[in-house]
């Protein structure tokens, strides 16, 4: 019997709904980052229809020919446990099939369920929550001693070839369609540290997000050379916004624990990376922020 789920790309005007299942969820999509997974891979976001009544959604985005990502996986409640989710799933996965390797963070309930096809755990990733009034714990004597020469750019300062070049080298693949886009959109801010010859030694966006109830932040992502650099920057990008502020953090830092719980944070929520096929052979050790859950 033919199922009587279409699933078809997701356009501009499916963008507000996604954002809203996103955020009844519990995802706290950030404001803005929908449309920003839509322009990295046009080919790759789509929406399941039972007639003219929307029930689902995944990404299945290609960053290039050797790297891709499934996120922004969800069918609504009421339509759970009639096999949309599969179809979903499979559809995305045969428009990645041919790559090397595949990435995603799955929920610790359902790590099981894509190790079944072919996914293999990598590490843990944890979501980390502060809230305040816009202050970090532990200030520094001199923040400005730990800059030793870097300058901090902020926004349209910065170069975003500069940015790119020092993300390819510390994430799975290189990705600088959808980084231009996530470091020049008009919400939230961003901070680069770069050195008197122009090399990038760190980066971080904050950008506000839309919480199960209210709003908050959210942080990434946040690379940098140290976790002294981290922290400068951390700081910076906290300053002056009050309430929530999140951050998604690779397990495979070593470093990141220690630095956000002398900061004040406190874990929240636990997802593991999983990879099918040639896990990226690439450290995480500067990597102290992902950009989102969804893609990676």
């Amino acid at each position: 019997m033919a199922s009587l789920l279409k699933i078809r790309p997701l356009n501009r005007n499916d963008i507000p709904r996604i954002t809203q299942w996103s955020r009844a969820e519990g995802f706290a999509p950030g404001v803005g980052d929908v449309g920003i997974y839509r322009h990295t891979d046009r080919q790759g976001l789509w929406v399941g229809w039972l007639g003219n009544i929307p029930v689902g959604c995944i990404a299945g985005v290609r960053y290039n020919s050797e790297y891709g990502f499934i996120g922004l996986f969800l069918v609504v409640k009421e339509q759970r446990g009639n096999g949309y989710g599969v179809e979903l799933w499979k559809h995305a996965l045969h428009h990645l099939n041919d790559l090397p390797c595949i990435g995603l963070e799955a929920a610790l309930d359902r790590i099981d369920d894509y190790a079944k096809w072919g996914f293999k755990a990598s590490s843990s990733t944890t979501r980390w929550q502060w809230i305040g009034d816009g202050n970090l714990k532990r200030d520094n004597n001199n923040p400005q001693a730990t800059l030793n020469g870097l300058k901090i750019l902020e926004d349209k300062e910065i170069l975003s070839s500069v940015v790119q070049a020092y993300d390819a080298m510390r994430e799975p693949s290189p990705r600088p369609h959808f980084l231009s886009d996530w470091l020049n959109h008009s919400a939230g801010k961003v901070l680069a540290l770069v050195d008197s010859q122009g090399f990038c030694h760190g980066f971080g966006r904050i950008r506000p997000c839309l919480l199960s109830e209210g709003e908050g932040w959210r942080i990434g992502p946040l690379l940098a050379d140290s976790p002294q650099l981290a922290e400068l920057l951390l700081r910076r990008l906290v300053d002056q916004h009050q309430g929530v502020v999140l951050i998604d953090v690779p397990g495979l830092n070593p470093y990141v624990k220690t630095l956000l719980l002398e900061l004040g944070f406190n874990q929240i929520s636990e997802t593991l990376r999983m990879y099918k096929g040639n896990q990226p052979p690439i450290s995480m050790k500067q990597v102290y922020g992902l950009a989102c859950l969804e893609l990676g």
